[in-house]
């Protein structure tokens, strides 16, 4: 679609991914085995024939650009790109990306010098299979001046959200960031009883922003110029229902923002499920990342269930279900690894250093609801099973958020640890 130009949203700092956002931006976590986050939009608007994408970013960017650089070189002749727009200082603007919608204006002037019509505003974080191009045909047909990715939610999951009110001819009334539950309980449903516009699921009454938007090009511009709003969701969103024709698409397909621990690690436990909500092969849209020249994994002896392991692994004689278990990642004997994440390493190591355990997981291990990022050392005998319960801690090269245990990257937990 050379009519439309995509813009990826990196975000802020990503304290709610930490630890594993200490190291690297949000796009660039790992997921799924073997790829990144970034990897999901920006194989998206490939397979919509969208092919000048623009990702923006500000925090630990340098394995982002690693990344997009080692992976997305375009035909050169298609004219297509996928670019990095780091946060910059100007002579009009010595500050940081301060919102959503901050970022998008500070990099306006990179984009704007582009022919485009439309402008597809996605998330870095997000796992979704949206038809990129069914989303801009939509806009296009409705001559909507903006439109807005929408899906049901449940009332918990609404406070957490931007929150719709329809009209019952299926315009756009209002629109509130994060309502409280007693403000939800007002509201009762976003679509009202008799609407052209769709049917609630009773149990999904509120219908919530996605964070995916198609602008059309002068709105957006102008928008940005005139307002001084720095979010999308709190700001910008509401003065364009004000202002002008504002449409939403519904979507009825996954979709989950990972920006935190624990949806995290639920969109990765599920890949191995049978009945799993998304699938990164998908013969027809496949998730595009990195060409790496890596062996098969060797299984020794072992047992796996509902689990998936990435290339260039060596499990001998353990047990893994319901997991994710990443690139060359490197499984001892006796060891257990029961819903949990491990997201491999970097290289391979013939000989660990003196006094330190191997890289990978050592013999006898136990994880339980356990994230293991990448390049961690973990000792024979240890126990990462958070038996207590506790749902927040920081320990000696572990920390516990939501009741998940996390081990950062390159962390070294010593032979017998017990968590």
């Amino acid at each position: 679609m050379i009519d439309t130009l995509a813009i990826v949203l990196g975000g802020g700092q990503g304290s709610r991914l930490f630890p594993l956002t200490a190291t690297r931006s949000k796009p660039a976590v790992p997921i799924g085995g073997k790829y990144r986050l970034i990897d999901i939009p920006v194989s998206g608007c490939l397979h919509a024939d969208m092919r000048r994408i623009f990702v923006l970013t500000q925090f630990n960017s340098a394995s982002l650009n690693r990344h997009i650089s080692g992976t997305y070189q375009l035909d050169q002749f298609s004219g297509g790109f996928v670019e990095i727009l780091a946060a910059e200082q100007t002579p009009d603007n010595l500050h940081w990306f301060q919102g959503t919608a901050d970022a998008v204006r500070q990099a306006a002037r990179h984009f704007a010098q582009h022919d485009a019509d439309y402008y597809l505003i996605l998330a870095g974080d997000h796992i979704c299979r949206m038809d990129y191009r069914a989303l801009v045909d939509a806009h296009r047909e409705s001559k909507a001046d903006v439109t807005i990715a929408a899906q049901a939610v449940t009332p918990a999951t609404a406070t957490q959200m931007g929150i719709f009110r329809f009209e019952r001819d299926g315009r756009i009334a209002a629109f509130e960031e994060k309502p409280n539950p007693e403000r939800l309980q007002a509201i009762g449903r976003s679509i009202p009883e008799g609407s052209e516009l769709a049917v609630h699921d009773d149990a999904r009454p509120f219908t919530a922003s996605m964070g995916i938007y198609v602008f059309s090009r002068q709105i957006l511009l102008d928008l940005l110029e005139r307002e001084a709003g720095h979010d999308f969701g709190r700001e910008l969103i509401p003065r364009a229902i004000e202002l002008h024709r504002v449409r939403p698409y519904l979507f009825d397909g996954y979709w989950a923002d990972v920006g935190t621990i624990d949806a995290f690690y639920e969109a990765n436990v599920t890949l191995g499920r049978p009945d799993a909500p998304f699938r990164y092969w998908d013969p027809l849209r496949p998730i595009y990342t990195h060409l790496r020249h890596l062996p098969g994994s060797r299984m020794l002896d072992c047992h796996v269930r509902d689990s998936i392991v990435s290339d260039g692994c060596v499990l001998h004689r353990c047990q893994v279900e319901q997991s994710v278990i990443g690139l060359r990642a490197r499984l001892g004997s006796g060891t257990r690894v029961e819903h949990s994440v491990v997201l491999g390493a970097d290289w391979y190591e013939d000989a660990p250093p003196a006094d330190t355990p191997r890289l990978g997981i050592g013999r006898d291990v136990v994880l339980r609801r356990t994230i293991v990022d990448k390049n961690a050392r973990i000792g024979d005998g240890v126990r990462l099973v958070n038996e207590a319960g506790v749902q927040h801690a920081d320990g000696a090269g572990y920390c516990i958020r939501s009741g998940i245990i996390v081990v950062p990257k390159g962390a070294v937990l010593a032979p017998g640890t017990v968590v």
